[in-house]
């Protein structure tokens, strides 16, 4: 009924991989993209640090760098220089870090990664408390 295909797939190259091309595990993938969101979470941080004192966002952003910098291989994180700045407003900027820390923590659970998802879920906590009315009425 039908006649088998006689030319060579378009999917697929004539002599297998490419070895020029650089190939990646799923492994590998999910450390860059939970580096990623990991980097971004502490540039947040960063950015909070530089609108409020708090030990718990100095702690949390030690922790974040040295997190980032296992995924990384070592590579220490750039960091914006704390400036005191205002750009965002305080909810704003817990709501973004909210966020990230959430997808940080998808990434960290689909790759089983212990440290990094408890360190994402506790920033989640952290960011859902400061965004209570009380916490921000405080600030």
């Amino acid at each position: 009924m039908y006649e088998p295909i006689r030319t060579k797939s378009v999917h697929s190259t004539v002599d297998g991989p490419n070895p020029d091309f650089p190939h990646r595990s799923r492994e590998e993938e999910l450390d860059i993209q939970l580096a990623g969101h990991l980097a971004a979470l502490l540039a947040v941080t960063d950015e909070l640090r530089a609108t409020q004192a708090s030990a718990d966002l100095d702690t949390a952003a030690e922790r974040l760098a040295e997190q980032v910098g296992r995924l990384r291989g070592g590579r220490t994180p750039v960091r914006a220089p704390m400036s005191g700045r205002r750009e965002a407003g305080l909810a704003a900027l817990h709501r973004r870090a909210h966020a990230l820390a959430g997808r940080a923590l998808v990434v960290a659970a689909s790759r089983a990664d212990t440290a990094a998802a408890i360190l994402a879920a506790e920033r989640m906590d952290a960011h859902t408390a400061a965004l209570e009315p009380r916490a921000l009425a405080s600030h």
